[in-house]
């Protein structure tokens, strides 16, 4: 349309132009090799504006001539790679679709003239792998991680099939070329993590989180818990060797992440152990407040080396409290009250906590309690209950219970801390059956009688496993009549 526009445009000022110069009459002499040649100027400006355009279609058509060999190469070349796109097309629906042949076809019909694309190799490796040619598929991956532009989809392909191989040296080698690459890529970073965690190498594994952590690949919070147990795991490793190494890192972990019990221990035993009491005893108050603990108390009853029990006791209820509300503080005020020989102290603590079913500790500082004053009879009815009674919080990672905090999970091998809490339980025993009601027990009683001529069959043979009574099972399952 803009066109039509331009080109009526251009009519009417032509148009324009000659009106106006046929209404201005003129004579143009023109004087060339002695000649002299006369014409009307509205002739002469018609003769010229014709001359231009001729020789501007003649310029035009040797133009195509000299190009036309040119042209004739790009239309080949053009319809090349246009079959060549066609065929690399094909060949990837074909490898998404199972066909091992038809996309090795496709793959070598655009490998002849897409040399330089990146997608001709990772057909091929597709097509290589679902061939189950794995020399070919290595190579073309190798030759990927020279060029820097294929370079990161080379070193995951070599990642994969080094991991399929079984060889974690190589695997591991190459996630962490990529990774030095890119910070951002999940499978690099997750499997340098893995194997950083697996080998106990718990400082970069601790790095390679904060580079998650920035790079986006998991939550600030995630992160930065996760690497305070990373870290609390390596003080721990060494805080028999290296206190002073050992406070530092308990105290960076605590840092991430406040209530983190074991960091909090490591940290107030090398207090305690350097003669800090107050320090070890101001972190210990910091940790209960978020996360109470019975390791937790039990430093604090001993922050001070060569006390007495009740020294020990007056620490734990500076700590817990004189009347605690939750369970963690009223059974470390009762053990300590028990140990100070406060046995009024130690039943007040409990009493709140030993209604309907108490914990197995609950019940086995009450049977303590009740010895101490001289009641074996009660102490053993506590005892016995302390059997039976819901389980203790143990330290639990992916349903695992274990008595020692994990910074990995013991099922999967990944980082997930293990936490403070009640293991699984087993279900509650079902309860009685309800007894018959009056109306039941007045119906009437129904008796069978059996024909004397015929004979009572044997009850049939239980089946050899449990079945419910509605399920047929299967064919060879079922007892003949």
């Amino acid at each position: 349309m803009i066109r039509m526009l331009w080109r009526f445009a251009l009519l009417v000022a032509a148009a324009a132009f000659f009106s106006w110069l046929a209404g201005r009459p003129g004579t143009l002499t023109v004087t060339w090799l002695g000649r002299q040649y006369e014409m009307k100027l509205f002739v002469a400006v018609a003769i010229a504006i014709a001359l231009i355009i001729s020789l501007s279609f003649l310029w035009s058509l040797l133009r195509r001539i000299w190009r036309s060999p040119a042209a004739a190469r790009e239309f080949w070349r053009f319809r090349k790679h246009r079959k060549a796109y066609e065929s690399l097309s094909k060949g990837i629906v074909a490898a998404g679709a199972g066909d091992a042949q038809g996309a090795s076809r496709h793959a070598a019909i655009a490998a002849n003239v897409l040399s330089d694309e990146p997608l001709v190799n990772v057909l091929a490796a597709q097509a290589a792998q679902l061939k189950g040619d794995r020399e070919s598929v290595k190579r073309i991956f190798e030759a990927m991680a020279k060029d820097p532009e294929t370079e990161l989809m080379g070193l995951r392909g070599l990642f994969n099939e080094a991991r399929q191989s079984g060889d974690l040296v190589a695997a591991l080698h190459h996630a962490e070329k990529a990774l030095a690459r890119n910070a951002r890529l999940p499978w690099a970073s997750t499997a340098v993590l893995q194997v950083q965690a697996a080998r106990k190498l718990w400082l970069p594994a601790a790095h390679t989180l904060d580079m998650q952590g920035r790079s986006g690949l998991l939550s600030r919070d995630e992160a930065a818990k996760k690497r305070a147990a990373l870290i609390t795991a390596e003080a721990l490793s060494i805080e028999d060797e290296n206190r002073d190494r050992a406070l530092e890192l308990a105290s960076d972990a605590l840092k991430l992440d406040p209530a983190l019990v074991p960091a909090a221990s490591v940290a107030a035993r090398c207090h305690i152990a350097k003669g800090n009491a107050r320090k070890a005893q101001k972190i210990l108050r910091a940790t209960w407040a978020i996360a109470p603990h019975p390791d937790l108390a039990e430093l604090m009853a001993r922050s001070v080396t060569g006390d007495g029990p009740e020294a020990r006791y007056e620490r734990v209820r500076d700590l817990v409290g004189a009347t605690p509300d939750s369970l963690e503080g009223a059974c470390a005020l009762a053990k300590a009250a028990l140990a100070a020989r406060r046995l009024d102290v130690a039943r007040a603590a409990l009493t709140q906590h030993i209604d309907e079913r108490p914990p197995a500790r609950v019940c086995a500082l009450m049977g303590e309690i009740e010895d101490a004053e001289g009641d074996k009879g009660k102490a053993r009815e506590w005892f016995a209950r302390a059997i039976h009674a819901p389980r203790d919080p143990m330290w639990v990672s992916d349903g695992v219970a274990s008595p020692r905090w994990m910074p990995l999970s013991p099922v999967t091998g990944e980082i997930v801390p293990s936490e403070w809490k009640v293991p699984f339980d087993m279900l509650p025993a079902a309860e009685p059956e309800p007894e018959l009601s009056r109306e039941a027990e007045n119906l009437p009683q129904i008796t069978i009688k059996v024909p004397e001529n015929k004979q009572v069959s044997e009850p049939a043979k239980a089946l050899p496993f449990d079945r419910p009574p509605d399920d047929p099972g299967v064919e060879a399952d079922r007892i003949d009549g």
